[in-house]
């Protein structure tokens, strides 16, 4: 840094007695100097030092001037304790001579001794020896606030929101716009150090302000103050000055610190209080000291009256090497840019960097008193990071600094001194003449190679391990600026003249010389490219071509590749070049490997274009492979590449090459004649072609039959298809042979005629071809004609597949039956055809025929389940019916499943019952009427009730079978059965709307006997035992276990009895006898008997008590025997019924014709009258027979076994038989009382009163249970 004085002047009163300067201020744009001198305001032209106008109003020595920040008023105190506000009116004239006057004065108690205006507004704040005020031209009057001590200095913060005072107690205090104090730094000296100077930092940081505390105790404090929570702390370290402050201002951007003081010394500091430069020496205290705004000058005051105004020149301290540029910044720090990818880092080295050097990874900063080395942390060319290495602590004088890889190099005049990183010196040199330019210019560590230029023009080669300088050459002048090119085999050398001279380094000879250089640099990537500028001229020449020029201000100092490095107002600049004047001038040569190194260091995409195209005309195929690789130019490197693998297998013709190169570049007749001239008429015939300029092509082309004019056919098909003329395209493939691209063509434009026509025309073995018609005529929905296409191919599975797909489903099923292996391909999709129609069970059966069980199995379980959710419970019996069957089904097919699906027929079969009788009490309970009589709704519940103790379906509520039971019991007067289901209920949840319902009823019980009405107990009909209506064990006898047989309408137990046939009688054998059966026995029925007849009849009229009774009779004694049945219609009572049984009775007796005598047996006090069996020779009746021997069962249930012998005496009309198919066994029947007809539905099996079946069959037009329409001749067991 150096100080140039640019005008002094000393200020006396009209006594010629100096007067002291107190305090200095620049106008807030650097023209004007307001000056402190005696009891006057002086101000100065801050130019050329011409006083502009002194001010008088202080009688007093005035100790404080400050500008606003508008420029347009000042304001001054003094001793005499006013201060007065001056305005500017109008502007500078000619002369040197403005308006200033004051507008405003207000007084303080004591004298003023400083003041300062608020960065951003108006207000003025101004210390006494007791007190500060705050003014502000809004305000009438000056807000005046006492203080403990003496200020001596106000300040500031840069938001204007905080001020600072410092007092002289040594302490600082911290207060707001309203003079309130928010916080208070306590200075370790106290009052022996009062605070002199307080200043903030212009230059904000991220959340705090920077103030700045001079006291005199000669030290320098730094304090961070927080304007939202007025937090102060101290940061970094005191800082010893060695003189009382009485001067301390920050330069207008906070870099530098000015003070001056006792050490007579206007003084530059770092902003962390780092002593830099002495800008001047004085003969007396420096008082004030000012920055002007708008550049480095700085104006200083002094006790003797003398005021001067200085220039601060800093000098440019940089290094640069290859792309890594050093230099100083704030003169301690030390800033690293990386000119290519723009990184930058800081050094801070917190002393003043006189000299910086670069070298690889090396860096050197010398400081007043050492010099640091640096290395960067790893060898990549892009490492930013630096870590110390050594620290020389030694004091170097020198003019020049260089570094290298392990030792410095110093430069002072004449002399060079090689010093090792740990300060020893190895080695010096002498130069015969001054030393103007030093560079070190590479080599292994320790053998580094130094270029030199002495200004007598001497150019020498120095390599540190060596005594003695080597002589390159001498120039005629001093040398200026030099350098070696890339590979060391050129030297070019600027001269005072400002010649660029370029020698060889070898033969010494001058090779070309250019004027008009102050700089040059080589290429650090190209032997032959160097750079110069002068004049703000740049100029790049390439080997000894014309040398290419722009306006460019600076100096150049490197260049590398593309980039040229300018310094330009203390500054390096990276500038880009193009690269492609010097890559035409190699081009214009032919020289097409140094045009391709050139265009590497930097050309547009156009050039590159331009250099891949020249170098393909000439064949130069690597240089222009490497210059369509960078523009990335795909459609040539695709035929570079195919010419340089046709080189490689020898077939290099150049006429063939060159017809390549302009049929790219669509020159197609001069590519036809290059071809036709290398030999390649197929080439010009192809590229034609491939242009659609097919009568061009056919002059290439051989005869009809050739392969070329057949490709030439297939080309313009190809081009009438993209054309969109297609229907020409279809004929031409076919023309061609290509007939799966014609089919293809007609398939997709629906063209049925032409495919149809061309399929019937081709021969059977083109199967790929039919069968893509085939698929084209099925996607058009032309199903028949898809047929005749695979019947052609014998396609039956895809002939099948297309009637299905059609849904034809009777040509599929005629196919299928020919062909059984394909019928789940045929079933299936009919199930799911079925299915989307909702004729679901339609669909069950076709998944089972497909042989899809699991899918049929899955679609009635899904049915069920959504009929039971939807209460549709009628329809859940159904399908649990069909269900049913679906496992008989697969029991009879599959050996393995067969005990599982059985057990599984009667558990669907058991559902089927419960859902079919829960139908009628959901809907009893659910809706408001119903058709059925009471009696019905309580033989369903209570067949309910039986069943649902073991088992409970899905769906099926207990409380609504109870419930039922026992409302019905109630009115049909079984009081206990209805107090049982009443009991029940409580031990169930009841719905809310029947609680009442149920506790109403339960309090109506408690008064009705606890019996049941003997009319409603039921019969059984093998062993005539009478039964409670409620039986643990379920709906069978308490006496022989036989399970009652109910009318699956009125679920009345029918008159039936379950038999089953002896070991070794087959079903066919039985239905056999049965059908050939004579119940009435021989012919002869005159047989002798113990008795006559008379006296039978006698004995018959007079002691009927004495008969045996059997099943009819008993039937007719018990109250319910005829089956106090009721039908649907409710026609019949119980009266009725019994006279009924009676003549039943006796037309069962009428209609057999008795044997002529009784067979008599007493036992014990019983008498027994048999009649005689005419058909057995001592066979029992094992109908009969428990109910003859009065003997009471067991808890097993024994079931009824007929031999042949019984199955020959039965009555077909009175035999019933449940033909189940296999694996099951047929189900035999015997109506205990013919009179009361039983029909039976031969579909699902189901037995019916026939009066309640008629009724519902006429209703609804088929059987209740299976939905199966009524057949009449179902009807069987028919009274007469």
């Amino acid at each position: 840094m150096r100080t140039v004085t640019t005008w002094v002047d000393k200020v006396h009163d009209k006594d010629k007695n100096e007067q002291p300067i107190h305090d200095m201020c620049f106008h807030p744009d650097g023209t004007m100097l307001v000056v402190a001198a005696g009891n006057r305001v002086l101000v100065y032209d801050a130019v050329d030092g011409s006083l502009i106008q002194p001010l008088k109003g202080h009688t007093g020595n005035v100790y404080c001037v400050a500008y606003s920040r508008d420029g347009k008023r000042f304001a001054s105190g003094s001793q005499d304790k006013s201060v007065i506000i001056w305005a500017t009116k109008g502007t500078k004239v000619e002369h040197g001579v403005c308006q200033i006057e004051g507008i405003l004065r207000y007084t303080h108690k004591d004298a003023v001794q400083c003041i300062a205006y608020n960065p951003l507004s108006l207000m003025l704040v101004s210390c006494s020896l007791s007190d500060f005020g705050l003014w502000s031209p809004e305000q009438k009057n000056v807000t005046k606030y006492s203080v403990p001590s003496r200020v001596n200095s106000c300040t500031w913060t840069t938001d204007g929101l905080l001020f600072a005072l410092g007092l002289m107690n040594g302490s600082v205090s911290i207060r707001n716009k309203q003079g309130e104090e928010k916080a208070r730094i306590e200075r370790p000296g106290g009052s022996s150090s009062p605070v002199w100077r307080v200043h903030f930092s212009p230059v904000k940081e991220d959340v705090y302000d920077v103030l700045a505390v001079a006291d005199w105790g000669q030290t320098l404090s730094f304090y961070s103050v927080y304007s939202k929570d007025f937090k102060v702390a101290e940061i970094g370290k005191e800082r010893q000055l060695r003189f009382d402050a009485c001067t301390m201002q920050f330069f207008p951007l906070g870099q530098y610190i000015l003070m001056g003081g006792s050490n007579r010394e206007c003084t530059l500091f770092t902003k962390e209080g780092i002593r830099l430069e002495t800008i001047s020496a004085q003969e007396s205290w420096v008082w004030c000291a000012a920055p002007r705004p708008d550049s480095n000058y700085v104006a200083c005051g002094c006790n003797d009256g003398t005021i001067a105004y200085y220039q601060l020149v800093f000098s440019t301290v940089h290094g640069l090497h290859r792309e890594r540029y050093a230099f100083r910044e704030n003169m301690t720090d030390v800033i690293i840019e990386h000119l290519i990818t723009e990184q930058k880092v800081r050094i801070k080295c917190r002393d003043m960097v006189k000299k910086i050097a670069l070298y690889k990874t090396r860096l050197a900063v010398q400081l007043p008193e050492r010099v640091i080395i640096y290395e960067l942390y790893t060898g990549d060319s892009t490492d930013m990071h630096y870590r110390v290495k050594e620290k020389l602590n030694q004091k170097l004088e020198c003019s020049l600094l260089v570094i290298c890889a392990n030792h410095l190099v110093l430069c002072q005049d004449r002399r060079l001194q090689c010093l090792n990183l740990s300060g020893e010196r190895e080695r010096e040199w002498v130069m015969d003449s001054m030393i103007r330019y030093i560079k070190v210019i590479g080599g292994p560590p320790d053998r580094e190679c130094l270029l030199i230029g002495l200004k007598n023009g001497h150019v020498y080669k120095i390599f540190i391990d060596n005594a003695f300088p080597v002589s390159l050459l001498k120039v005629p002048s001093a040398i200026r600026c030099l350098d070696l090119s890339a590979y060391k085999e050129k030297l070019a050398v600027v001269d005072d003249n400002g010649t660029v001279l370029v020698y060889s380094v070898e033969s010494k000879e001058l090779m070309f010389q250019e004027p008009n250089a102050s700089s040059l640099s080589f290429n650090t990537m190209c032997e032959d490219m160097l750079c110069y500028s002068g004049n703000g001229v740049l100029f790049i020449k390439a080997a000894s071509y014309v040398p290419y020029q722009q306006k460019l201000p600076g100096f150049v100092v490197g260049f590398s590749g593309s980039k040229v490095f300018v310094l330009w107002n203390y500054s390096m600049r990276s500038i880009d070049v193009l690269q492609s004047a010097p890559m035409y001038q190699y081009i214009d040569k032919k020289l097409f490997s140094q045009a391709y190194a050139v265009a590497c260091l930097g050309v547009s995409e156009s050039d590159w274009e331009t250099l891949g195209t020249e170098a393909l005309n000439n064949l130069e195929l690597e240089v222009a492979k490497k210059s369509y690789m960078r523009i990335k130019d795909v459609p040539w490197l695709y035929l570079i590449d195919s010419m340089e693998e046709r080189k490689k297998k020898g077939d290099f013709n150049e006429q063939v090459f060159l017809g390549d190169i302009l049929s790219y570049r669509g020159e197609f007749r001069e590519a036809a004649e290059c071809y036709q001239k290398g030999g390649k008429p197929s080439a010009a015939l192809q590229m034609y072609t491939d242009l659609r300029m097919f009568d061009l092509a056919q002059e290439f082309a051989g005869d009809e039959d050739s392969s070329d004019r057949k490709t030439l056919l297939k080309k313009r098909a190809e081009w009438a298809k993209n054309i969109n003329e297609l229907r020409s395209a279809a004929e031409m493939y076919v023309n061609a042979g290509e007939t799966l691209k014609a089919i293809e063509i007609m398939g997709e434009n629906g063209w049925i005629d032409m495919l149809i026509e061309t399929g019937r025309k081709l021969d059977k073995g083109e199967s790929q071809a039919i069968e893509l018609v085939a698929q084209h005529l099925r996607r058009l929905k032309q199903y028949a004609l898809a047929a005749e296409m695979y019947k052609k191919m014998d396609d039956t599975e895809s002939m099948i597949s297309c009637y299905v797909e059609a849904e034809a489903w009777d040509e599929a099923f005629a196919l299928g039956e020919q062909h059984p292996e394909f019928r789940q391909i045929i079933y299936v999709p009919y199930a799911n055809w079925l299915a989307e129609h909702d004729k679901f069970l339609e669909a069950q059966k076709a998944f089972h025929k497909a042989g899809r069980l699991d899918l049929a199995f899955l679609i009635l379980d899904q049915l069920t389940v959504n009929a039971v959710e939807e209460s549709r419970f009628d329809d859940a019996a159904f399908y649990h019916w069909v269900l049913s069957l679906q496992c008989l089904e697969v029991a009879k097919e599959d050996a393995a499943q067969k005990d599982a699906m059985i057990k599984l027929f009667y558990e669907h079969q058991r559902k089927a019952n419960i859902y079919y009788a829960y139908h009628t009490i959901h809907r009893y309970i659910e809706e408001p009427f119903t058709s059925y009589m009471p009696e019905a709704l309580f033989n369903i519940a209570r067949f309910l009730t039986h069943e649902l103790t073991t088992l409970q379906p899905r769906g099926v509520s207990k409380f609504c079978t109870l419930y039922a039971l026992a409302k019905q019991g109630k009115n049909l007067e079984a009081f206990k059965l209805a107090r049982y289901a009443l009991d029940k209920i409580q031990q169930l949840k009841v719905p809310l709307r029947f609680q009442e319902n149920v506790d109403l009823a339960s309090v109506q019980l408690r008064g009705k006997a606890f019996t049941d009405k003997e009319e409603l107990l039921p019969l059984c009909y093998r062993c005539s035992s009478v039964n409670p209506l409620i039986n643990t064990r379920g709906s069978r006898c308490t006496n022989c276990n036989q399970p009652f047989v109910f009318s699956f309408v009125s679920f009345e137990i029918l008159t039936l009895v379950e038999f089953q046939l002896e070991d070794g009688i087959s079903d066919e054998d039985a239905m056999r006898m049965i059908e050939l059966s004579d119940p009435d026995g021989s012919d002869d029925e005159e047989s002798s008997s113990s008795s006559s007849s008379s006296e039978e009849d006698e004995d018959e009229e007079e002691k009927p008590a004495q008969l045996s009774i059997s099943a009819a009779a008993a039937a007719a004694l018990h109250p319910n025997a005829s089956g106090a049945k009721q039908s649907a219609s409710g026609a019949k009572q119980s009266a009725s019924g019994t006279k009924k049984s009676a003549s039943g009775i006796k037309k069962s007796a009428s209609t057999a014709k008795k044997p002529k005598g009784w067979k008599e047996k007493k036992k014990g006090t019983t008498q027994t009258l048999t009649l005689n069996d005419p058909n057995a020779g001592g066979e029992a009746d094992p109908f009969t027979e428990r109910l003859l021997n009065f003997e009471q069962g067991g808890t097993d249930f024994i079931p009824v076994v007929v031999n042949a012998p019984a199955l020959r005496a039965m009555s077909p009309v009175d035999v019933l038989v449940c033909k189940w198919p296999p694996p099951l066994r047929y189900q035999f029947f015997r109506n205990l009382m013919p009179d009361m007809p039983v029909s039976h539905c031969l579909s699902c099996n189901r037995l019916f009163h026939t009066d309640d079946y008629e009724l519902q069959s006429l209703q609804k037009g088929y059987c209740p249970f299976c939905r199966k329409p009524t057949d009449p001749h179902q009807v069987t067991g028919s009274a007469e």
